[in-house]
Order: structure tokens, then C-alpha cells, then sequence
């Protein structure tokens, strides 16, 4: 299984990108202790696989193996299919699991929100998607295909997207179509308050 390191911190020195939301909010992740949590269970335990597969030696193998079995456990209680070797950028957040797919080929930025029943897969010979950062896609969203999503888009619930979309751009219906675009002082808000 060919395995892509997730990239936890700011991608060396773009500073545009950083200034753009690529800093990981890794409080979205975090796991709270005495709650139940199975969507920051089910990406901690991706993400420890990855960190064990980037390690060589008997711990690692122990720890790949550890990763993997929590991984088919809160693969079914959340219902979700996500992929252990997908490359997702920190601060993930999964609020409703159930039903969410991922192609392994697919890349998705920092600070990302999928909501229930999103898939995001393969379509045709064709690439897997890319999502920037800052992306949320609503209940029911299918983005299919090599298309990429710019930063901070919104795709609405039950949009089906086939192409690409520019930052900060509304998408909803199916096909996709644009209805607007998002206010980005209201997201520098939103994004200085988790730096």
C-alpha cells in the first residue's frame, strides 16, 4: 500500500498560502477526553498509520498494525469510508461521518468540513479531486472527477460538481453552478480566530 505523508504544518515557506488559511486549526481534531468522538477517532487513527508507516523497526510494525485495527473500528461505527493512505491536510472536520467517501487518490487541504453522505471520488480515466483549504461541502455533495476546489468554496447540499470551482465561490444544484461568492472579510475572521 503506497502510503503520502500528511504535511502537518505550513508548507515550507509559501507564505501566500499561509496567509490564504494553509495553517492546520489542529483543535479541530483534537480528541476530548470522556466524550464520544468517533470522527476525530477515525482521523487520529489515519493519521497515526501514517506516522507509523514513515517509521521502519518492530515498534512501527506494532504501531501500523494498532493503527489499522482502530481504523476498521471506527470505520464502522462512523459508516465512513476514508482510506489510510489519503492525503488530508490538519484540522479535518467530520461532523456528521456517516456515509462520507474518499478516493485514496484524492487531496484535501487544511481546516476542511464534510458534512454526511459526501463523496469525493474518481470519475472515469480521469483524476481525483483536489480540495484547497477551508473547504466545505454540505450534506449529500458529490465532487467528482481531476477537478480542484478552491479555497474557501462552499458547496452546497446535494451539489454534484464536475468541474472546477474558484475560491470562495457558493456551488450548489446538479450539475453545480455558482450562485455567488463568500464574503472574505467575514473568512479572515473566521481563520484569525483559529491562528
Amino acid at each position: 500500500m503506497k502510503v503520502r505523508r500528511v504535511k502537518g504544518d505550513i508548507r515550507s515557506g509559501d507564505l501566500a498560502r499561509d496567509e490564504a488559511g494553509w495553517r492546520p486549526d489542529w483543535s479541530r481534531e483534537r480528541r476530548r477526553r470522556w466524550s464520544w468522538t468517533p470522527s476525530r477517532a477515525l482521523i487520529g487513527s489515519i493519521r497515526d498509520y501514517q506516522r507509523a508507516a514513515a517509521r521502519r523497526g518492530p515498534f512501527a510494525a506494532i504501531a501500523r498494525r494498532s493503527a489499522i485495527l482502530r481504523h476498521r473500528f471506527w470505520s464502522v461505527v462512523t459508516g465512513a469510508d476514508i482510506p489510510l493512505n489519503v492525503s488530508v491536510g490538519g484540522g479535518m472536520l467530520l461532523p456528521h461521518p456517516n456515509g462520507v467517501v474518499i478516493h485514496p487518490e484524492a487531496e484535501i487541504g487544511p481546516n476542511c468540513c464534510l458534512f454526511q453522505q459526501v463523496t469525493i471520488g474518481k470519475r472515469g480515466p480521469g483524476g481525483a479531486p483536489k480540495l484547497g483549504c477551508w473547504v466545505e461541502a454540505g450534506a449529500g455533495a458529490r465532487i467528482l472527477g481531476g477537478v480542484t476546489i478552491g479555497d474557501h468554496a462552499l458547496i452546497g447540499a446535494n451539489a454534484v460538481v464536475l468541474s472546477d470551482v474558484p475560491p470562495r465561490t457558493i456551488m450548489v444544484g446538479a450539475p453545480a453552478r455558482p450562485v455567488g461568492v463568500r464574503d472574505e472579510a467575514e473568512l479572515r475572521g473566521r481563520e484569525q480566530e483559529t491562528l
